[in-house]
């Protein structure tokens, strides 16, 4: 593939086909031909990292209340199937299990830790040992978006890649990027505002890396703009779109 070829990354792995951030999503995405893998992180009550997006557990799963107040033995009593035929049972799991299964892939992980609303202290160092401990620094991309969190993540990355996250148009986003010493902006499709918008951000230094980019005209779009990566829940879409189909 061209080095300056569009990324496709997968957005809570093949979400669109398997229930969001489990582990048959992320084998799914792989298969597709996803380039990297996106999910998101929080803390059990009793401190075990999980991999799951909402901070409450009503949509994705069968349970109820907080992911934070709940032990990872109760979380995982949980069926994490959101409705998705043919993956009933399926559980919640765990940073650990996941980069299991990416960790022979070769693929980008893309780590975002959910603690804008819950503040879960400890999040960055436990999430930097995880990566650490597989060996895996250098294939890891942090982000979040709360900026006090990208600011502990700074010392503490040991060779991972962070990436300024945020929902609010930003005309100039490259200039809290610079700010906080990340090396790539994360923007919502909407918020991408031209091929000029990328080149600058580019010309400036920072990846570009839109989401959630679904739909043909969407992912067609962007990869005439020259965006570094998309997050897709539609990887084999994209795949498809980016080879001319």
């Amino acid at each position: 593939m061209d080095e300056h070829a569009t990324r496709i990354w997968a957005h809570r792995g093949a979400s669109a086909y398997a229930p969001e951030n489990t582990l048959p999503a992320f084998e799914l995405a792989l298969a597709q031909g996803a380039e990297g893998v996106e999910f998101d992180v929080q803390l059990s009550a009793d401190g075990t990292i999980v991999v799951i997006h909402d901070e409450t557990l009503a949509r994705t799963t069968d349970g109820t209340g907080n992911v934070c107040d709940h032990t990872f033995a109760q979380l995982r009593r949980l069926d994490a199937c959101a409705g998705h035929v043919g993956f009933r049972g399926v559980t919640i799991p765990s940073l650990d299990e996941v980069l299991e299964v990416l960790e022979p892939s070769g693929v980008t992980i893309n780590i975002e830790l959910k603690n804008s609303e819950v503040p879960y202290p400890g999040l960055e160092e436990q999430v930097v040992a995880a990566v650490a401990s597989f060996g895996l620094a250098g294939r890891v991309v942090l982000s979040t978006f709360s900026e006090q969190s990208v600011r502990r993540l700074g010392p503490l990355a040991g060779g991972s890649e962070l990436a300024f996250l945020y929902t609010d148009p930003r005309l100039r986003p490259w200039r809290p990027a610079a700010e906080l010493g990340v090396a790539a902006i994360h923007p919502p499709l909407p918020y991408v505002f031209g091929a000029g918008f990328v080149r600058r951000a580019q010309a400036a230094g920072f990846a570009v890396r839109p989401w959630v980019v679904d739909g043909e005209r969407s992912l067609r779009r962007m990869l005439r703009y020259g965006v570094d990566a998309v997050f897709t829940n539609t990887v084999d879409v994209a795949v498809a779109v980016r080879s001319g189909g």
